[in-house]
């Protein structure tokens, strides 16, 4: 049987030759190719939020995003975990020579610190003697030392140490006759001595007028002097040593002027390239297989998208004349954070695991507005505490402790020993205190955070009713759902269909249409 000619629905076919034909032909195509288009974009869109399984099965498209990022994870967490491990060995080196310092120079010393100063010294005779121990200390390092440290220069580039002192202008003062005539202009001496200087025997840069000091007008004295240093534990862990230069800082301070001058030591250590290293073994060849590593890990982070720009910052910083351990580790700890975080998206595919996130999508913007409320409340305690309580204890002194101790208390933590430390001088306070707590730990604990607990709890139900009701379709998702309706189209292959999709045809041949 001959088959019929194509006839359009509801039309009479024009002749050929005219232009009505044309121009139904025209619109025939463009209905035609118009509802081809929307069939690929269906698909293209139900393809799109497959699982990495589902799209494997559908056109055997093997997940290498997939892939990669878990060969990320383990690249990165392996660089991340050598970097902690070498991090801990500049730490403890910083930590022992900072205690190895105060025991070389600070006369006295018991091993552990008075509060926040290292020691304090209570007549004339024990401040003289606590200056001249540790100049002396500094002059005889080489031969008294055990690590290996050695004289660096100063800001002037100079190798020696720095004493300055600062006390008032000019007075007079007799506390017997309840008499005192000051200046309170603060004049500032600075002397310094070089290892010729401290070699003189006598010393007579004991005897000279500036360590003559009138300790009634006298604020601070301060001894400053650079040390070099190089950390050769790293040696054992088969990684090149580094180079550092310790800025250390002795204060003798007496502002206060109540008969105690406090001691401070601090040292301040960076971290400097060494000029010339000779190791002989298998250090240096270990450190070439590091390099490698390394550059195979900035390798896999480019063919990260995500991760690109996160990727060439960090090539940057980590050459080796820019060394920055806190920086380093800002970077890798937070990239670190993020690629193990974006391995949730691909337990979003199964709604047994996806309860997290989705109960976090919805808690969010309740859960925010509810902070804006509560920390104004936080804040006003905060205040309210740093200063009725700051005089009488320890914890409420500033803005940042009062805030920490409160959190802590939020979270049940050092409840008794936050009443017990209060300082009974006062009756008024010592009530307030009382008051205040009691009120902060109740409204916070029983109201604020169970509320808080109660709005994540309402999300959670919330997703949990609609995983098993179902969630409520979206737009997109009932546009996808006509794809379902047409089974024609269903068995079509995904390999024939974007074949259609992506075939384009000339236009010289819009005006033409098949007709059997």
């Amino acid at each position: 049987m001959a088959r019929q000619p194509y006839r359009f629905p509801q039309a009479r076919i024009p002749e050929r030759g005219s232009g009505v034909f044309r121009l139904t032909v025209r619109n025939a195509m463009a209905h035609h190719d118009s509802e081809m288009k929307e069939e690929c974009l269906r698909e293209d869109l139900k393809f799109y939020f497959m699982s990495p399984c589902e799209k494997y099965r559908a056109r055997c498209q093997i997940p290498w995003k997939l892939g990669l990022q878990i060969l990320k994870i383990v690249m990165v967490t392996t660089q991340l975990v050598r970097f902690g491990l070498s991090n801990q060995l500049v730490v403890a080196f910083k930590e022992d020579n900072t205690v190895a310092f105060k025991h070389l120079f600070l006369k006295g010393y018991s091993g552990t610190d008075e509060d926040d100063y290292s020691c304090s010294v209570y007549t004339q005779e024990d401040a003289y003697e606590s200056i001249f121990f540790a100049i002396n200390q500094y002059h005889q390092l080489k031969d008294i030392t055990l690590g290996t440290l050695g004289y660096g220069e100063n800001e002037d580039n100079r190798i020696g140490l720095k004493v300055c002192k600062q006390h008032y202008k000019k007075g007079t003062m007799f506390p017997s006759n309840e008499t005192l005539n000051i200046d309170n202009d603060i004049e500032l001496d600075c002397v310094h001595l070089d290892l010729q200087d401290l070699s003189r025997d006598p010393p007579d840069w004991k005897n000279s007028s500036f360590f003559r000091l009138e300790f009634y007008r006298l604020l601070q004295v301060e001894i400053s002097f650079h040390l070099k240093g190089i950390d050769l534990q790293t040696i054992h862990s088969r990684e090149l040593p580094d180079c550092y230069v310790f800025q250390n800082t002795i204060i003798f301070d007496n502002k206060a002027h109540s008969g105690k001058i406090k001691i401070y030591f601090d040292s301040d250590a960076k971290i400097e390239e060494c000029k010339d290293l000779n190791i002989f073994g298998s250090t240096q060849k270990n450190a070439q297989y590091v390099l490698v590593f390394d550059a195979f890990v900035i390798v896999i982070c480019l063919a990260s998208l995500i991760l690109c720009t996160r990727s060439i910052v960090l090539a940057l910083r980590l050459r080796k004349n820019l060394t920055n351990y806190d920086l380093c580790s800002i970077l890798l700890g937070t990239s670190t954070l993020l690629v193990w975080v974006g391995v949730i998206r691909y337990l979003g595919y199964f709604q047994a695991y996806n309860v997290l996130i989705l109960t976090m999508q919805a808690s969010l913007p309740k859960v925010l507005r509810f902070c804006a409320c509560a920390g104004m409340i936080y804040l006003g305690y905060t205040f309210c505490g740093w200063i009725v309580l700051g005089p009488y204890h320890d914890k409420f002194e500033n803005l940042n402790t009062v805030a920490e101790c409160l959190f802590s208390l939020v979270n049940g933590d050092d409840m008794f020993a936050t009443f017990a430390q209060i300082q009974q001088k006062s009756i008024l306070v010592w009530l307030f205190s009382r008051l205040y707590l009691y009120s902060f730990i109740s409204l916070f604990i029983y109201m604020i955070l169970s509320l808080f607990i109660a709005l994540i709890t309402d999300s959670y139900d919330t997703i949990k009713k609609f995983q098993q009701n179902g969630f409520p379709e979206t737009d997109l998702q009932e546009f996808l759902k006509e794809c379902s309706s047409k089974e024609e189209y269903q068995k079509e292959s995904s390999a024939f269909l974007s074949c259609i999709c992506c075939r384009r045809r000339k236009r010289s041949d819009d005006h033409l249409i098949p007709i059997n």
